[in-house]
């Protein structure tokens, strides 16, 4: 038989457990809101037809989905200039009578062969630029926090944006109206002042 003091231990650690319980939740919870506010707490979103485990990739990602994109604009950029520089200097070298005499290779090529040679050695360059500059720790941290910056920015609404707009366009109207009355002032009172 249990006595009454034992009854009394079974109730308090119950009310223990459960305390812990909730204080666990509640951290939990905390956690949850702080890496969410963050950015970097995974999402999870049902897609359409699938069950509720489904996760969407981007959300996942959080900010880091950006860094991705703007390695991959930055080596879309860097092959677009390696491209064009490469054409140029082919180009130049092709007009110069010492470099066609030294690598008749230059005037071989038509002006298309030459625009498409030039572009895969740009992808080539832009692949390689990007893939060196994602290797390096020091910029993946860099570009990580830009990122993580921008993704706390609040984008203003398209009502917003539109009456930001709307203000800017009529404050410039009215601006405009009021110089130009004060021209034809100014021009009225100049003539009757030296004469036509």
């Amino acid at each position: 038989m249990a006595t009454r003091d034992d009854k009394d231990e079974q109730e308090t650690d119950a009310e223990v457990g459960e305390g812990e319980a909730s204080s666990n939740e509640a951290l939990a919870k905390a956690e949850g809101d702080d890496a969410a506010a963050a950015g970097d707490a995974p999402a999870e979103l049902a897609a359409p037809g699938e069950g509720d485990d489904a996760v969407d990739i981007a959300s996942t990602l959080g900010s880091e989905r950006y860094v991705h994109a703007a390695f991959f604009v930055a080596g879309i950029l860097g092959a677009y200039i390696a491209s064009k520089v490469l054409v140029l200097a082919w180009s130049q070298l092709a007009g110069w009578p010492a470099a066609v005499r030294a690598v008749p290779q230059l005037v071989s090529y038509t002006e298309e062969q030459r625009d498409t040679i030039a572009l895969v050695v740009g992808a080539l360059v832009g692949t390689l630029m990007v893939v060196q500059s994602y290797r390096k720790e020091s910029v993946r941290t860099w570009a990580g926090e830009v990122a993580a910056e921008l993704s706390k920015v609040t984008w203003p609404t398209r009502e917003a944006v539109l009456n930001g707009t709307l203000v800017v366009v009529v404050a410039s109207t009215i601006g405009t109206i009021y110089i130009a009355v004060l021209d034809k002032i100014w021009g009225f009172l100049t003539t009757l002042v030296y004469g036509a």
